[in-house]
């Protein structure tokens, strides 16, 4: 009993379904007011040419009113009247009408479908496939509309382009690409949606790409470009929705085109790495030989010319590793080829350091502090060094008198630096005040009849000229 109650209710239900699209689908064929129809039509699809909505949407409402499917060979009622609706809606203020037109174009779009559902209009093709795929293409245009035109929930658009690509298969149109690219990544990213039904959207639109790019001469460019652009789309949530295989696949055509392209050949290594595959893959292996016997290469190359234009910096090294005299030829080269004096002066004093820190050459030392001075007027860090040198050699200048006549020395390069650089003045004064307590007695001074003011040589290497003063 149950079951019969069933079928009865199924049979019911469809008589229903029937009824009601029938009735949405009625011609002017056979009508008693097919004239007035007739006529309806053809003003509104002249005035619709002309752009003249007014006069299209008006002869347009008597039109679809008394044939909403024509004369049932054509769907011309409804994609009109959607059209007129949204046209509609570029000016509408009123929130209630904006509303109202919406629902009219998803009712106008639901109607039309339900006449190829019941095959109420006919197609040049009569298949039950050729429906199926009219239904899908139809559902496409609804979904592209509801993405652009009418604001609809993303949950609701994205099931109508399910089932637009589930009915249209491969036949889908390529309207369909840009709104299920933005609504599945932007569902993804808020945690609407799972992986799982990312990628398997994903590889209905590359299927519906594939086929027609080979297939489909009138439009092969434009579901090329869309697809493109959905897959620019996609790559916002590829790494986090695809596995090593399909990055492995993405870059298959490039590496075929640019087998040798050693850049290339790093990007593939270091996606595929992110992306988890293992380092045995052989493609992975493949990859990182290529790039690192390449880059092994131009870091030579690169390693060679930046040698050859940065000779302070290569001076430097050599230090670093301790062959003083090599550093010193290569600051020596580095004057040679550099035209600003300024930047000679750097070289010069550089050289001075370590001819004074490192081999004690004093002399020499002094030598190229004092040219860095010259080269680089108002620059107190040669005299600072020369201080240091003074300072440091003190004790090898003979007796008690000469080493405090160096100490002197000393304190004037000090005194002298900080006269002419305020950035060496905090370091000179701390000099100066450490080497304070070194001058000379009063009373050295009186046993050797000199007082203060008077002049007097320091012995050693130095040989500088200083005025006497004392404690």
């Amino acid at each position: 009993m149950k079951n019969k109650l069933k079928l009865l209710a199924v049979l019911l239900t469809a008589a229903f379904i029937g009824t009601e699209a029938n009735a949405q689908c009625e011609t002017w064929v056979d009508s008693p007011t097919k004239d007035q129809a007739e006529n309806a039509h053809v003003v509104y699809r002249d005035a619709y040419k002309a752009k003249d909505y007014t006069l299209a949407f008006e002869n347009w409402q008597t039109a679809y009113k008394l044939a909403p499917a024509a004369d049932g060979k054509r769907s011309t009622h409804y994609v009109d009247g959607i059209e007129l609706y949204k046209n509609l809606l570029t000016t509408e203020k009123d929130p209630a009408k904006v509303t109202e037109y919406k629902a009219t174009v998803i009712r106008l779009y639901d109607e039309m479908l339900a006449c190829y559902e019941s095959k109420s209009i006919s197609l040049k093709c009569s298949t039950d496939e050729c429906y199926q795929t009219k239904i899908g293409q139809t559902q496409g245009r609804k979904a592209y509309d509801m993405y652009y035109s009418l604001n609809s929930t993303y949950s609701t658009n994205l099931e109508v382009l399910q089932g637009a690509m589930a009915k249209g298969g491969k036949e889908s149109e390529y309207v369909v690409f840009a709104p299920a690219a933005n609504i599945v990544v932007y569902q993804f990213e808020k945690g609407l949606l799972p992986k799982e039904e990312a990628v398997v959207i994903y590889k209905q639109l590359e299927e519906i790409a594939d086929y027609n790019i080979a297939n489909n001469e009138r439009l092969a460019s434009y579901y090329e470009q869309a697809w493109l652009s959905a897959q620019g789309t996609f790559s916002k949530i590829e790494a986090d929705i695809f596995d090593c295989d399909y990055f492995k696949e993405k870059y298959a055509a490039e590496l075929e085109a640019s087998p040798d392209d050693p850049e290339l050949a790093k990007t593939v290594y270091n996606v595929l790495k992110a992306r988890g595959c293992d380092d045995s893959d052989p493609l992975v292996m493949e990859m990182k030989k290529k790039y690192e016997s390449w880059a092994s290469s131009v870091n030579a190359d690169r390693q060679a010319e930046f040698e050859q234009n940065n000779p302070g910096v290569m001076a430097k090294k050599l230090y670093d590793s301790g062959d003083f005299e090599g550093a010193i030829n290569k600051y020596k080269s580095a004057i040679q080829d550099e035209p600003d004096v300024s930047k000679q002066a750097g070289y010069h004093f550089s050289i001075a350091s370590i001819l004074y820190r490192k081999l004690k050459r004093y002399g020499d030392a002094r030598s190229e502090a004092r040219t860095a001075g010259k080269k680089r007027p108002g620059w107190g860090r040669p005299y600072m060094l020369i201080g240091d040198m003074y300072g440091s050699g003190a004790r090898n200048c003979g007796d008690s008198w000469n080493t405090r006549l160096a100490i002197i020395a000393a304190i004037d390069k000090y005194s002298y630096a900080k006269s002419i650089d305020p950035e060496v003045a905090s370091d000179a004064s701390a000099r100066i005040s450490k080497y304070r307590a070194s001058l000379p007695e009063q009373s050295e001074g009186f046993m050797r009849s000199v007082k203060a003011g008077d002049s007097a040589t320091v012995g050693c290497w130095i040989a500088e000229k200083v005025k006497i003063r004392f404690k």
